[in-house]
């Protein structure tokens, strides 16, 4: 996506080698149980198999159900008995005449689907119909925790009470004392408990300090009517340093010795350092010498505090800081002091800095990468820094292939497709939920079938899981292929986590402008995992993550025909995602590290980058950008560069020489 990246990309961690513990060969999983979490469907007879038929009568059978029809509806649920959406109509024909509708018909969905996605959903509902009736001990039996919202939880202990169980109070506090409003089912609750005197000057204070935090200031100001004089008139004092923290330079004001104070002061110090560090660090060691502030508390203020420094700049008065306390260090510390002086080129300060790690983080393949390259540029020893290299190259990513480039050896690309046995396979498949969600996916209504994809595989063992992913790359569900793996936390198969997904329209366009089609893939399963509709926060849409007035500016110079609903078709939506990449290489000279970042970032803030860090070798420069967000999707969308070449069966290089032989 270009400026603002999609929520639905993946976690770069998945790009490493990894293994299941103890995983051999799937079929050491295959010897546990199988734990079914849906209902398994009854294969239908051959004469009844072919769903397009089906699909009709599904519709058919809507239509008499949105019109009232019920006999006719009742014939046509008759002949699908076997059809995977056959549940489906059940649900909607109960929602037609919930008003009205017997507990019996409730619990027979239930039994019928236990564990589904519908039967959850329809005991939602039904709780909350028992409660709008005030049937308070059918709630109580009802409810169930696992299935439970805060407004149902709230009709539970209302219900409860009602019924005699005044214990339930004791349960309130957790759910009232958060930094927003609950829902408004909550209230006659939430007014009795506070009537039997449930608020206490502690829990006021705790959901008080929760909604500042959270910029719910009206909420805060309800809490302190709840307040005794004295804590209400501290709540006030906390209220006004979070807006005007500048107040605390008047420390006569504060001089009082209670937790609730240091609370305040340390709120109040973090919120100064969002403006000015500076200031915040100086107040910060006059009130440490008034105040007998907590260990933890003292570290974790100072650790805010030097980081705003950091950002605003005052990289000296940092290093200062915690050259004077070294317990202040921190890996996110330690890691913005690195990149700090790998931007300056300062090679023994990120020798200095990389040793300031903890051991967990300075052993990672980036900053052993990194510590190899800084022993390259102060005299560090052959050996070692060959050694350093060679342990980085031995896994598949970033890191792995930047270092490989070094020894001039092949990239490791570890590739161990997981076999599943025909069984698993054959039994997943017939699981109630996995076949709702497939006919669902293929009727093109996605929500739903995701809801009913992750609601069944939530509860598969390790095996099933595999099987899982396995079928619905066969269909085409790409994502969730994709996810499955993700979820078993196998990183190997990578057929299954990098699909050549819709290889038709991505070959057409890359002849099209002559581009690599291996970057196509990348940039396809970054932005989206090959989901055709997706749909980001930012609005961006489809399998490359066009915002819509991109996609217009692109189409217009192009040449194309474009409508906004265009985007969710693949064939448009890759044609268009391609001709925006090739502008970015255009415009970047080929470069394919500026074209990507702008891809993530827009090209405005790249050449912004490239004008206060000019000079920088090409992995100094991906290793220093700014956002953390676009250094990953860079670092991504190379590394899935040479995966993709690999399944195309093109070898190519991770860095090209024109891109490893300019300055940044």
């Amino acid at each position: 996506m270009q400026f603002l990246r999609s929520s639905l990309t993946l976690n770069a961690g998945a790009l490493t080698t990894g293994r299941i513990a103890g995983i051999v060969t799937l079929a050491i999983l295959l010897g546990c149980n199988h734990a079914h979490a849906a209902t398994t469907s009854i294969a239908a007879p051959p004469s009844i198999a072919d769903k397009t038929e089906q699909r009709k009568l599904y519709n058919q059978a809507q239509n008499a159900i949105r019109n009232g029809r019920n006999s006719e509806y009742q014939e046509l649920l008759a002949e699908l008995e076997h059809y995977p959406l056959k549940p489906y109509l059940e649900y909607n024909y109960i929602n037609r005449r919930f008003s009205r509708l017997p507990a019996a018909e409730i619990a027979k969905f239930e039994r019928d689907y236990p564990g589904s996605y519908l039967a959850d959903k329809l005991n939602r509902r039904w709780v909350e119909k028992l409660a709008e009736k005030g049937k308070w001990a059918d709630v109580v039996t009802q409810y169930r925790a696992d299935n439970a919202t805060t407004e149902l939880t709230c009709f539970y202990l209302r219900g409860r009470v009602i019924t005699g169980d005044s214990t339930a109070y004791n349960e309130v506090a957790d759910i009232w004392s958060v930094g927003h409003s609950q829902p408004k089912a909550c209230d006659p609750l939430f007014a009795n408990w506070i009537k039997q005197g449930g608020v206490t000057d502690a829990i006021a204070w705790q959901r008080f300090i929760k909604a500042i935090d959270n910029r719910q200031r009206s909420l805060a100001r309800y809490v302190t009517k709840l307040m005794s004089p004295e804590t209400k008139q501290l709540a006030n004092l906390y209220d006004e340093v979070d807006r005007n923290p500048r107040a605390l330079r008047n420390m006569e004001r504060f001089g009082k010795q209670s937790a609730d104070m240091q609370q305040l002061i340390l709120h109040g110090l973090q919120r100064l350092s969002l403006r000015d560090a500076e200031l915040a660090n100086d107040l910060w060691h006059r009130y440490d010498a008034q105040q007998l502030f907590a260990d933890n508390a003292r570290l974790e203020t100072q650790r805010y505090i030097a980081v705003r420094l950091l950002r605003q700049g005052h990289t000296a008065e940092t290093e200062a800081l915690i050259k004077a306390t070294p317990a202040l260090s921190s890996e996110d510390l330690a890691e913005w002091l690195v990149r700090d002086a790998l931007r300056n080129l300062d090679w023994h300060r990120v020798n200095k800095w990389i040793a300031m790690l903890p051991a967990e983080a300075r052993a990672t393949e980036r900053w052993r990468y990194w510590q190899a390259r800084a022993l390259e540029n102060t005299g560090g020893a052959p050996e070692q820094i060959k050694a350093l290299y060679k342990q980085v190259a031995q896994t598949r990513s970033f890191y792995g292939f930047l270092s490989a480039d070094q020894l001039n050896i092949p990239y490791e690309l570890v590739d161990k497709p997981v076999v599943v046995p025909s069984v698993t396979r054959d039994e997943v498949a017939l699981i109630g939920g996995v076949q709702r969600a497939r006919e669902l996916f293929i009727l093109g209504k996605s929500l739903d079938a995701r809801r009913e994809w992750y609601h069944t595989t939530r509860e598969l063992n390790e095996a099933q899981v595999f099987a899982a992913g396995k079928l619905a790359e066969s269909w085409g569900w790409h994502r969730n292929g994709i996810q499955a793996m993700i979820q078993v936390r196998y990183w190997d198969d990578l057929e299954l986590r990098f699909p050549l997904a819709y290889q038709e329209h991505v070959n057409t366009t890359a002849k099209d402008l002559s581009v690599a089609p291996h970057l196509l893939f990348a940039i396809a399963r970054q932005e989206s995992a090959f989901t055709a509709d997706a749909r980001s926060s930012a609005g961006a849409l489809g399998l490359m993550q066009l915002l819509p007035s991109t996609a217009k500016q692109t189409a217009h110079r192009s040449g194309m025909s474009f409508s906004t609903y265009d985007l969710l078709e693949p064939a448009t939506n890759i044609a268009l995602g391609g001709r925006y990449l090739n502008q970015l290489l255009n415009q970047f000279d080929g470069n394919r590290i500026l074209a990507a970042a702008a891809y993530n970032a827009g090209p405005n803030r790249v050449k912004k980058w490239l004008s206060k860090n000019s000079s920088l070798p090409y992995d100094v420069w991906i290793e220093t950008i700014p956002y953390r967000e676009t250094r990953g999707y860079v670092q991504n969308v190379l590394s899935y560069s040479v995966i993709y070449g690999y399944r195309l069966g093109e070898a190519k290089p991770f860095i090209t020489a024109s891109e490893a032989g300019s300055s940044l």
